[in-house]
């Protein structure tokens, strides 16, 4: 089944942050990504613009085990949880897990913000365009403009 992780950061190297994350994410499971992309920040915390950008992964993993791949990568990219929707090395989020529905208080999938989040949206829709409407796309919030793929950018 497919999955998708969507991935962020506003400090540092950050093109450094989603290159260490990928083979954690992945595991060993096929993926494509989607561009990467510069976002404004969500949340009402004053910082610097964002980098994010969708991977997709065909796996049997379940949304708890993806989960603990999320938090694995976000560790070896050094993150901290200082302030809520602050800056941050790296943020993953589990987005689907092919049609899981998971209400786990760890880890709900479909992600519950997700359609609110053009920095979500558009890179999910660039991987999986059945997924996402443009009527969704009109929805969501957040200025986002592409910056080009993570190899060009490393």
């Amino acid at each position: 089944m497919k999955a998708y992780f969507s991935l962020g950061s506003n400090l540092g190297q950050r093109a450094d942050y989603f290159t260490t994350a990928i083979p954690i994410l992945a595991h060993g499971d096929t993926f494509r990504l989607s561009q990467v992309y510069d976002t404004e920040p969500q949340g009402g915390v004053e910082q610097e613009s964002f980098w994010n950008l969708v991977m997709e992964i065909e796996t049997e993993a379940t949304p708890r085990q993806l989960l603990e791949r999320a938090r694995a990568a976000e560790a070896a990219s050094h993150r901290t949880r200082e302030v809520r929707w602050g800056p941050r090395t790296l943020d993953v989020d589990v987005l689907l897990v092919g049609e899981l529905v998971s209400r786990d208080p760890d880890i709900v999938v479909p992600h519950p913000r997700m359609w609110e989040r053009r920095f979500v949206l558009v890179p999910l829709r660039e991987l999986a365009p059945d997924l996402v409407s443009l009527e969704a796309l009109e929805r969501a919030h957040g200025e986002v403009v592409a910056l080009g793929t993570l190899a060009s950018l490393s």
